[in-house]
């Protein structure tokens, strides 16, 4: 007796495909975004339902005043004024510092370049906690305190940067460059007029990247800024946790407004350039 094989078709197959693909992409989705939906819920909650026994995912009424209570108990606006002026700050010295090193490591030619690159490939490993100690006697000696130049300078030179910028560098034909010096450039006119054009999204992607390190970054603001006016964001929204007579409460409502209310930003930049940032990467990982 003869037996009857079913056997599934192309089409079955790439439909099935899809549905898996499908379904894992919602579940990733929601792993990513419920953090999210949860903070918008607890900034809209009172104090009574966060801290209640039952889970409750939305609010009963909407307490919007969380939010005005974040602007008025504490120097928000001033925060985020500080949050921005060392952003720039340090985006700018990342990008500039990160072009010059990564035209050196990618087109330079000079003894040790290999060897060079492998220590700024180390440095990424170091975290700033290793290092603060050395660097806090200093910032302290140089009397940078409570500075924005005491909180930039930490983080004023990024190997990741750098690492990023090379590798782009790297895709770049040095037919173009060849042609250029014929056409009497200097090698800064070819950095800044061929290399950096010509590796643009790599260029928006690193700026991307340490405007969300800029102004996410917490613990050496923590460290260095004693002063309230000098605060960042991520130390001054900390302050609502004791915004009542100094005393440390529950506001974890309030707490969450006021996260929500910093991040704002991020998102906002982060949607406006997130397919340049994804094209930056991708050009990276080429060579």
């Amino acid at each position: 007796m003869q037996k009857n094989n079913t056997l599934i078709s192309p089409f079955a197959k790439k439909k099935i495909g899809v549905a898996i693909r499908t379904v894992l992409a919602v579940v990733v989705t929601i792993i990513m975004v419920f953090p999210l939906y949860w903070l918008l819920a607890t900034s809209l909650k009172t104090e009574e339902e966060v801290m209640s026994a039952t889970i409750t995912f939305w609010p009963k009424v909407l307490q919007w005043q969380n939010f005005s209570y974040v602007v008025n108990k504490v120097p928000f606006f001033k925060y985020m004024l500080n949050t921005a002026v060392v952003t720039a700050l340090q985006m700018s010295s990342e990008l500039l510092l990160g072009v010059l090193a990564a035209y050196a490591f990618s087109k330079g030619k000079f003894h040790g370049k290999h060897f060079f690159f492998l220590v700024v490939l180390g440095a990424m490993m170091i975290p700033i906690q290793v290092t603060f100690i050395p660097l806090y006697i200093i910032i302290a000696r140089v009397g940078l305190m409570n500075t924005y130049w005491g909180v930039w300078i930490a983080g004023c030179v990024s190997s990741y940067a750098i690492f990023l910028l090379r590798q782009a560098f790297m895709t770049v034909d040095d037919s173009y460059l060849e042609a250029a010096r014929v056409d009497g450039m200097n090698k800064l006119g070819v950095l800044f007029r061929i290399m950096v054009p010509m590796c643009k999204p790599t260029m928006i992607t690193v700026a991307l990247t340490s405007f969300m390190g800029g102004w996410n970054n917490y613990f050496w603001p923590k460290v260095i800024v004693k002063v309230q006016d000098m605060y960042v964001l991520t130390v001054g929204v900390q302050r609502l946790r004791t915004s009542y007579g100094g005393e440390i409460t529950n506001n974890y409502h309030q707490i969450m407004a006021g996260v929500l209310l910093s991040i704002i930003p991020v998102f906002i930049v982060f949607a406006i350039f997130q397919k340049h940032m994804l094209s930056g990467f991708t050009k990276a990982a080429m060579k």
